[in-house]
């Protein structure tokens, strides 16, 4: 357990932000698919990708991915379409998410994969990929982005290439397209026939050097501290403005919370503009997932009523999120109500005010983001994190940073 104590953060602090997990993970799977492999530079010290180097790095039959959803993923498309026998496996947590949409759309392919205990869950057994069946497969989109991406980046390898055609609604739409531009950044195209049919030709990826940049949801806990402090600004180091990472949509969603932001030379200055919304919000995270937490949080400790939409993947991440803010915030008062569940749900404010008078437990559910979302509270209060060590998943710096930008209140 971390106990926090109340603090504040220094004028003008300076945050170096890390390399973004996402587009590290990427570019690794990229790399290994490549005949000649390039240097890669500002490697994200993550948990996941870590997980990622060491694993393409190992020879054994089984792939243990820990609690790592995104190495699960891009590493099952990996070993079935480059025909490496794996078992592939993980944390109890990760053996209960699904990823039956994947594997359905690889066997489809011509890859033979087995499950080892319950349908559509890990653990399974890749036994081969010996031919390709299918020039054209569907896949729906409203589910994790993670697995179009993961067939979007093997696809150069089929020998008679790939369509890939998206059905109903999209997520996460930019995660989609920073594949895509990183698989050009590696010399390989895809044609976009229209906003849901991709087309891929028979390729072969090659570059010399390539640098992951900073990551955006790990400063969306900088925006979220920022607008918890009246007058308050912070200058977040590496965060470039031509991003494709779907998370830079932070800008524009604390806008209303009170954080403005401008980008000068090397980074990001943010700062609390006084200005937080009287009305209720509608935020749709259908893009951005992973700012969920951050900004639920947010709303909470401001008072501001909010309507947060396009949650769906909440439920299948490292815990049921909805259901982990609504247990936590309701230690402070605030109220998260489902709304054509699991699509939407609505945040209603402590009538009596946001309490800071207590020291609180926050509970992780062995869940990154749910401590780093709520680690800036302690910007107003006493404050206890169960597990602090979760955060060496995506941002293993996260406390060193946190107490270099604050002092005791």
């Amino acid at each position: 357990m971390l106990q926090l104590k109340k603090s504040r953060l220094l004028k003008g602090g300076i945050v170096p932000m890390e390399a973004s997990k996402s587009e590290c993970n990427r570019a690794l799977v990229i790399n290994a698919l490549a005949p000649s492999p390039a240097k890669i530079d500002n490697i994200s010290q993550a948990r996941d990708s870590q997980t990622m180097i060491r694993l393409l790095e190992e020879d054994g039959p089984v792939w243990d991915v820990l609690d790592a959803g995104t190495t699960m993923r891009f590493l099952t498309a990996y070993a079935a379409l480059t025909n490496r026998e794996k078992t592939m496996t993980g944390t109890e947590r990760m053996q209960e998410r699904p990823i039956g949409i994947l594997v359905d759309a690889l066997r489809s392919l011509g890859a033979e994969i087995e499950y080892l205990n319950q349908e559509g869950y890990p653990p399974m057994k890749i036994k081969g990929f010996q031919a390709q069946q299918s020039e054209v497969i569907e896949m729906r989109g409203d589910t994790s982005s993670q697995y179009i991406s993961a067939i979007l980046m093997c696809a150069p390898m089929l020998p008679k290439g790939l369509e890939l055609r998206l059905t109903g609604d999209i997520n996460s739409r930019p995660y989609i397209e920073m594949t895509i531009d990183l698989m050009a950044k590696f010399g390989v195209s895809v044609e976009e026939a229209d906003e849901r049919t991709f087309r891929i030709a028979p390729q072969t990826y090659h570059t010399d050097q390539f640098a992951v940049e900073s990551d955006w949801s790990g400063a969306s806990y900088w925006f979220s501290a920022v607008a918890l402090q009246k007058d308050s600004e912070l200058f977040l180091n590496g965060l470039r403005s031509d991003s494709t990472q779907g998370d830079k949509a932070i800008i524009d969603l604390m806008q209303p919370l009170g954080v403005e932001a401008k980008f000068d030379e090397g980074g990001l200055r943010i700062w609390n503009s006084g200005k937080v919304t009287q009305e209720a919000v509608v935020f749709d995270f259908n893009k951005c997932p992973d700012l969920a937490q951050t900004v639920a949080v947010v709303c909470g400790a401001l008072g501001v009523n909010a309507h947060f939409k396009g949650v769906q993947s909440l439920r299948i991440k490292e815990t049921d999120r909805t259901l982990a803010l609504q247990e936590q915030l309701a230690k402070f008062g605030v109220t998260i109500e489902p709304v054509n569940d699991p699509y939407e749900f609505t945040i209603s404010p402590n009538p009596e005010g946001f309490p800071t008078d207590h020291n609180p437990l926050i509970n992780t559910y062995e869940d990154h983001r749910m401590a780093m979302a709520f680690a800036p509270l302690s910007l107003l209060m006493d404050l206890q994190i169960e597990e602090k060590e979760v955060v060496k998943k995506s941002y293993p710096h996260f406390w060193e940073d946190l107490k270099k930008v604050t002092e005791q209140a």
